[in-house]
């Protein structure tokens, strides 16, 4: 048997990490800052998530949701204290797409209502309707396509406000677009978008599964804009690399037995894995350092030459160069060892170090950019 060929990879094949480091199967080390599309929140293999993981893994590594999973409660408790939600409830599952559809699902049940405005450019995940919500024709298969899904511009409040009426159950934004290229909502917009919800009684859901985490700075991006969404989805940088991701949901919707469900979501080892992320974010303050050596990153690479553009918050990046972006992103990678990512527009490099990530580490970037880009 092949693997089905979907992905195209680079000739490269990691074995080994440590903290925003990598080598490959010759020995090779790199510098990741790019952090496998922002799942490495705390660094390749730090020691207290290797102990708790392992730890965890010698007692019991796994069984569903038909028993008492006391970790959930552990990892709940401590992610309310962290995000600043602490009377909002928690849904575990695996994966963003999943979290999405739940999200929209929840939204759905509360209202009773069908359909959900997205916004273009946007990626909420590959599954059914999440599939839909994204703004990929190419990716969309038939039986993805709805009807229920209304797509408006990003930062533009009165075609929401023409959208709304009584068969919208929900409203769901990426907290920052970070596929699209690392695109803003404004405070303005999102402020706007709590409003026309609550006005018409639908559901605002904040869609930070690479922006939330402490990546841009403060636990979840929307923070920045003084607005409280009724559901939020987070994952990638949930568990530093275990898969899972989940939903935040706020009291007023009401839950019963039977409403959602998954199989491995907040299993034994997720949640000591998601456990020992929140431990290490909060003991390492790595959402400050995340602000502080985004600000660091940001006012040195707005000086290099052929940077039309640097946008994002944190340790969410986008790089704007005068060209596109391919082939000094190859040249970063195989000439100076540097791992950074792409985006859907073409002339933007994505900056997603891990949160423990140093000025000396992005040093290395900083000049190979400056190299790159006067050659």
């Amino acid at each position: 048997m092949n693997l089905f060929d979907v992905y195209p990879r680079h000739e490269i094949e990691p074995v080994k990490g440590q903290g925003c480091s990598l080598w490959d199967k010759n020995g090779k080390k790199y510098l990741d800052l790019y952090c496998g599309h922002a799942v490495i929140s705390i660094g390749h293999s730090h020691p207290h998530y290797i102990s708790k993981v392992g730890s965890q893994l010698a007692k019991l590594g796994f069984y569903s949701n038909s028993v008492q999973i006391s970790p959930q409660g552990d990892l709940a408790k401590k992610l309310g204290e962290l995000s600043g939600y602490p009377d909002y409830d928690l849904f575990l599952c695996n994966s963003g797409a999943e979290a999405t559809e739940n999200a929209m699902k929840l939204a759905s049940f509360h209202t009773g209502r069908k359909k959900i405005i997205a916004f273009e450019k946007a990626f909420h995940g590959r599954t059914s309707l999440a599939m839909e919500a994204t703004d990929n024709r190419k990716q969309l298969a038939p039986v993805n396509e709805s009807g229920n899904l209304i797509r408006l511009p990003l930062n533009d409040l009165s075609a929401v406000a023409a959208a709304m009426d009584h068969s919208i159950a929900g409203i769901i934004v990426e907290g920052i677009q970070g596929i699209a290229g690392i695109f803003e909502p404004t405070t303005d917009f999102l402020q706007g978008l709590q409003k026309l919800s609550k006005d018409h009684r639908s559901l605002l859901i904040l869609d930070e599964v690479q922006s939330g985490y402490g990546r841009s700075g403060k636990f979840f991006a929307h923070q920045y804009h003084r607005v409280k969404p009724d559901i939020i989805t987070t994952g990638k940088g949930m568990a530093n690399g275990f898969p899972m991701a989940g939903v935040l949901i706020s009291p007023k919707i009401e839950a019963w037995h039977g409403m959602l469900g998954t199989t491995f979501g907040g299993n034994h080892l997720a949640c000591a894995a998601g456990l020992a992320t929140l431990e290490i974010i909060e003991k390492e303050n790595l959402i400050l350092n995340a602000k502080e050596m985004g600000e660091y990153l940001v006012s040195a690479l707005n000086g290099v030459p052929g940077v039309v553009e640097v946008r994002g918050k944190g340790l969410m990046i986008g790089v704007e160069l005068e060209y596109p972006a391919k082939e000094v992103r190859a040249k970063l990678l195989f000439d100076y060892n540097i791992f950074t990512g792409s985006a859907n527009n073409l002339n933007t490099l994505r900056i997603l170090p891990p949160l423990c990530v140093c000025t000396k580490e992005l040093d290395q970037l900083i000049m190979a950019l400056k190299k790159i880009t006067k050659t």
